[in-house]
């Protein structure tokens, strides 16, 4: 149980970073450890668990299941999926407020968060051949103009580009760098996404007054149109990178780690252009604070996890 915990509360620091335009999960995953089991986990699913657990009542189709599912460690990824959830409905809301009432401090924090998550992850970075500088100058660059477009306009969304944004955003999770976060604010559907995930939270607990259950399937449809999205997108991504990993692992990590520091563009951007920002005393030194909080956070957590492994 301890180190079903130890995953949970992985998972929501993964989550928070995922609901942050900022470092992303995957940074996390790293940072903590468990990244590689991650990929290695997801990867290994097969869609022939659906047809074994349908045929259950044949035994050979139960044993067919039941290595399926250990190979896919359910275990530590219901953990650790668990701690995501958390983290993702609890941090969304407190993000959109924060770009709302302190754009400077909060983007500030992301910007320390990416810097130090940089740092931490710098003994990953291989530049000994003529590959892995390729890698990392396409790092960099990829994550440098994605953290630079312009963000689209907000709005309900059709469901076919609910569900690629889904597929887009995920990769967050998989690839170390740039945060779901992000790109779902550069797709403009960061508010639209979060309003329809608490607007299903906030109607189920309705319907305990009472409540009438239209009101959670409107943006109940929203929620799972991206969470199937992001499903066939984690899938799919989870694979690519196991066999890069497996094949490219110096230039994996180093095209990985250079994407975070190309978008440290996003935060910088966000700060200078925020309408409460000034080039004062006052406010330049609560954005200082903000960074060295999240640098701070990102270090502890480091600290924190070297020993806590499962």
């Amino acid at each position: 149980m301890r180190g079903l915990l130890t995953v949970y509360l992985k998972g929501v620091c993964m989550g928070s970073a995922d609901a942050v335009p900022g470092v992303s999960g995957g940074t996390i995953a790293l940072i903590t450890g468990i990244y590689e089991r991650l990929i290695s986990a997801v990867a290994s699913f097969d869609p022939r668990i659906v047809l074994n657990i349908l045929r259950a009542y044949d035994p050979d189709e139960r044993a067919n299941a039941r290595r399926i599912l250990s190979e896919m460690d359910i275990p530590f990824l219901l953990a650790l999926g668990a701690g995501i959830a958390t983290a993702v409905v609890a941090v969304t809301g407190l993000v959109t407020w924060g770009s709302e009432q302190h754009p400077v401090l909060l983007y500030g924090f992301f910007f320390g968060l990416i810097a130090a998550s940089a740092i931490v992850l710098y003994d990953e970075v291989s530049v000994s051949t003529p590959g892995q500088v390729g890698a990392a100058i396409a790092g960099f660059a990829v994550a440098f103009l994605i953290a630079g477009a312009t963000e689209s306009a907000t709005g309900a969304t059709p469901l076919p580009l609910v569900f690629v944004t889904g597929m887009v955003a995920i990769s967050a999770m998989i690839l170390p760098g740039v945060s779901g976060a992000l790109i779902l604010m550069l797709l403009g559907q960061y508010n639209y996404l979060s309003e329809s995930l608490h607007g299903v939270k906030d109607a189920l607990v309705g319907l305990a007054d009472g409540g009438s259950v239209a009101a959670v399937v409107t943006p109940g449809i929203v929620v799972v149109t991206f969470m199937v999205g992001a499903l066939v997108g984690l899938l799919t991504i989870s694979k690519v990178v196991a066999w890069a990993l497996e094949h490219y692992r110096a230039a994996t990590l180093t095209f990985l780690v250079s994407l975070m520091v190309g978008a440290l563009r996003f935060p910088v951007e966000k700060t200078v252009a925020a309408s409460t920002f000034a080039w004062t005393p006052t406010v330049i030194g609560g954005a200082l604070v903000a960074v060295l909080v999240g640098g701070g956070a990102v270090l502890l957590l480091d600290h924190t996890t070297d020993d806590l492994d499962y």
